[in-house]
């Protein structure tokens, strides 16, 4: 274990230093070398941050999904597979409520400067905003109750929140929004201009390393705490099954 340590430590800053250089290089493609939008001017280039963001939203609340579902699985069959599950489980929801705040953050400076308002109740909108909430409702639920349950009633309610993401990818197909119609897989019309695809790349890459580093980072995180606390529980019982002399 104290070999693996600083191998790992190793990679983990070898990761985190290729995430910043790929956002600094979609920072570059987004921000200076894209043309122009000739419609929507520089406001335009909130696209190559918004969208990447959007899909790795509806992303990662599928692995806390299946996180869930193994904790579920394992929490009686075998714990301790449980507690890493839990782990994964809590540090993919945390980046969902970071990336979903982002996507919605990035949508409504977008809407402001091209409809005029910030907040429509739109089909889209709405259902990520759910979304957002829900997952809200996961960390709070994590955070502030004090059942033996938590984990458990967590996990349930992760596997109400997954319903939510393809509501909000198919929104935009199943109900006449004013939100744009699908970038990718839209139809004939759907695409964007090649210019633009380094910059949508780049940023879609950096985003998905940085996302996979923070989950990464916070998943060991509330393992080590996760380890501390069965070992204070082990000192405890130890100390409680000392004989007096």
């Amino acid at each position: 274990m104290e070999q693996r340590t600083p191998t790992l430590r190793s990679v983990a800053w070898l990761w985190f230093g290729i995430s910043v250089a790929v956002l600094a290089v979609g920072f570059r493609q987004a921000i200076f070398l894209v043309p122009t939008d000739a419609a929507q001017g520089n406001v335009g280039r909130i696209f190559y941050y918004h969208v990447p963001i959007a899909m790795l939203s509806l992303i990662f609340p599928y692995i806390n999904f299946v996180a869930s579902l193994f904790y579920l699985y394992w929490r009686r069959r075998d714990p301790l597979k449980a507690l890493t599950a839990d782990a994964l489980a809590l540090s993919t929801a945390e980046v969902t409520v970071v990336y979903s705040s982002i996507c919605l953050l990035t949508g409504m400076l977008w809407g402001r400067a091209t409809w005029g308002i910030w907040w429509t109740w739109d089909p889209r909108l709405t259902s990520m905003l759910l979304l957002w909430l829900l997952y809200v409702s996961y960390l709070m639920l994590r955070s502030f109750s004090s059942t033996g349950q938590t984990h458990t009633l967590a996990a349930v309610l992760s596997v109400f929140a997954a319903v939510d993401v393809p509501i909000v990818y198919m929104s935009i197909r199943w109900w006449r929004t004013q939100h744009p119609a699908p970038v990718f897989g839209g139809g004939p019309d759907s695409g964007i201009d090649p210019s633009m695809l380094p910059a949508f790349y780049w940023n879609l890459a950096g985003w998905t390393l940085w996302g996979i580093c923070i989950v990464l980072f916070r998943f060991a995180l509330e393992r080590r705490r996760q380890l501390a606390e069965q070992e204070a529980a082990l000192q405890a019982i130890e100390a409680s099954l000392e004989i007096p002399q």
